[in-house]
């Protein structure tokens, strides 16, 4: 089957799997699910392909890791919301206020409204990085995008901010406890400063997969798994926390109050688990991968908050949409996507029920069972066909 074809068969499968949550779902979308389209692939499918496919699944927030024109054309019309990425080692330029709105000018403008751009993400874990004049060209860039997006009358719109590594904070157990690293409380100030006038939320790349591949004998797989477990209670709070995902959200919040900035939206730009991984990746399999998947799309369908602010539904962006061949580092590097590049689903997701009164967690971190409920979907792993049971 040529490569075209094959996708074209997927397709058609993943407009079926749409209509089938969609049904089972009582949502048209999910409302604060977004996902994260990086290209780092000599092999991926274009805009165009990738796009439908998005459609199919009802997913209409992404982000892309540059201003990719032809993804910027490709989406226009779509509805769909779209967070770019100014690249690391432009910072330094996009400090001078007219090589800001040069940026803009080239890059936003040609593009909005018809491409619903709604983010700008200002480099990528800039702070956890050892380039020290990266940090301090970090917020003085942001404040030039803004200041551009104001004269062009986009400020609105589009909000700026930067994704950061949970590695920012020195303490984040348990979430109450949460603080920034010492030496970076100055910039941070000056960021969550930012962050507070402009409006804009403080974006997380969180990964409970870290934690557990560093700790797996101290680290329970179901608490990391969204999986039913007995949890932890945070002995300052008394908040219950049943998963780690939200117990990280908690700490940076937390963290964030400690600064003086209690009121700022943290949004998670970064979470996912990855399929495959090399033999010293403890727990990088398809099977934990598909039920940190599953259950975060479960709890993302009930809209959920976190212990910490309940009603206020969490936005995530998953990583990653596509395994790409062509990033550097460990096996696991490689292997987040739901999707292969030709479009076939990488592991069995094994969506089941998704409702917003079923129980988030029915799975376990043993079993690639894709699901003991009366009414569920179930994707082989070609992505060929649905089968409703």
């Amino acid at each position: 089957m040529d490569h075209q074809l094959c996708f074209r068969t997927v397709f058609m499968a993943q407009c079926l799997l749409g209509i089938i949550i969609l049904s089972l779902s009582g949502f048209t979308k999910v409302e604060s699910l977004g996902i994260n389209y990086g290209q780092v692939g000599n092999n991926l499918p274009p805009p165009e392909k990738v796009l439908q496919l998005l459609k199919s699944l009802r997913i209409t927030k992404t982000r892309i890791y540059d201003t990719n024109p032809e993804i910027l054309n490709a989406f226009a019309g779509s509805g769909v919301e779209l967070i770019v990425t100014v690249e690391n080692a432009m910072l330094g330029t996009l400090m001078d206020p007219q090589q800001a709105l040069q940026w803009v000018s080239t890059h936003i403008k040609p593009y909005f409204p018809a491409t619903r751009i709604t983010g700008i993400a200002v480099g990528n874990e800039v702070f956890t990085g050892d380039d020290m004049t990266l940090v301090s060209n970090l917020v003085p860039a942001m404040v030039s995008l803004q200041r551009a997006l104001t004269q062009l009358g986009m400020q609105q719109y589009i909000q700026v901010s930067t994704p950061s590594s949970l590695a920012v904070l020195s303490n984040s157990y348990p979430p109450s406890a949460g603080t920034f690293t010492p030496e970076l409380t100055t910039i941070m100030t000056q960021l969550l400063q930012f962050l507070s006038t402009t409006k804009a939320p403080f974006w997380i790349n969180a990964y409970p997969y870290f934690a557990y591949k560093d700790s797996p004998s101290k680290i329970s797989l179901d608490y990391a798994l969204f999986n039913p477990n007995t949890g932890m209670i945070d002995p300052h709070t008394n908040m219950h926390y049943d998963n780690m995902l939200y117990a990280q959200v908690d700490a940076a919040i937390f963290a964030m109050a400690r600064l003086g900035f209690g009121g700022i939206e943290v949004r998670v730009s970064e979470t996912g688990w990855p399929s495959k991984g090399d033999t010293d990746e403890v727990g990088a399999t398809p099977q934990n991968a598909a039920i940190y998947n599953r259950n975060l799309l479960r709890r993302q369908l009930s809209g959920e908050g976190t212990p910490l602010r309940p009603k206020m539904r969490l936005e995530i962006y998953l990583f990653a949409l596509f395994n790409e061949d062509m990033k550097p580092g460990p096996t696991s590097e490689r292997n987040y996507g739901l999707y292969q590049p030709d479009g076939t689903m990488a592991y069995n997701v094994g969506l089941s029920a998704l409702s917003t009164n079923t129980n988030p967690s029915t799975s376990t971190s043993t079993s690639a069972s894709t699901s003991t409920s009366s009414s569920s979907i179930s994707l082989t792993s070609m992505a060929t066909k649905v089968i409703i049971t």
